[in-house]
């Protein structure tokens, strides 16, 4: 099934910057594999997809919730998360609402196919496809930890993707910069 593979090295590379004992928000999770992966590193965790065959792998892992999130209203209202992580999926509307569900000091992990993949396979529509720098546009209120953005092989594809943090509280001018290692 689609979505039992392991886990993306990108959010394994971040998610150290989730706060311990946080939940964690799997946007469009599919079968699981990094709802399985961040419950075995401890972390409390949501799954969103809109197949209910798919959540059915992720049974026992944490909370399940079955949304059309392109025809529906955002099932997480007024609610907010230690990290929200995005892999393979885009849909643009769903912007605002990711960046909103942050708590204060919490994760943005995303990671989705950028214009160029349509030069060597799917998905090849523009819909489904990131402008150039187009996630360092949504998180610009975010601070930015990394960024990437270009190809990749094995499977061959073009890639962005971004992890940022919301700043924990208001800044004073003589506050230090926000500090994070790049190692976890």
């Amino acid at each position: 099934m689609h979505g039992t593979q392991l886990p993306s090295e990108w959010v394994r590379r971040w998610a150290h910057l989730v706060a311990p004992g946080s939940t964690v928000l799997d946007v469009a999770c599919g079968a699981g594999r990094h709802l399985r992966w961040l419950h075995a590193q401890g972390y409390a965790v949501v799954g969103v997809d809109a197949s209910p065959q798919a959540l059915s792998a992720c049974a026992g892992l944490g909370e399940l919730v079955c949304a059309d999130l392109e025809n529906g209203p955002w099932p997480f209202a007024g609610r907010s998360f230690g990290a929200v992580l995005v892999t393979n999926y885009l849909w643009r509307p769903l912007f605002p609402a990711l960046v909103q569900s942050l708590a204060p000091g919490g994760v943005l992990i995303y990671e989705t196919f950028a214009q160029g993949n349509e030069t060597v396979g799917r998905p090849a529509r523009p819909e489904f496809l990131l402008r150039s720098g187009e996630l360092l546009q949504v998180c610009a209120g975010l601070h930015i930890v990394a960024y990437e953005e270009g190809f990749l092989p094995q499977p061959d594809r073009f890639v962005q993707r971004i992890a940022a943090v919301r700043e924990s509280g208001a800044k004073n001018a003589g506050d230090p910069p926000l500090r994070f290692s790049l190692q976890p």
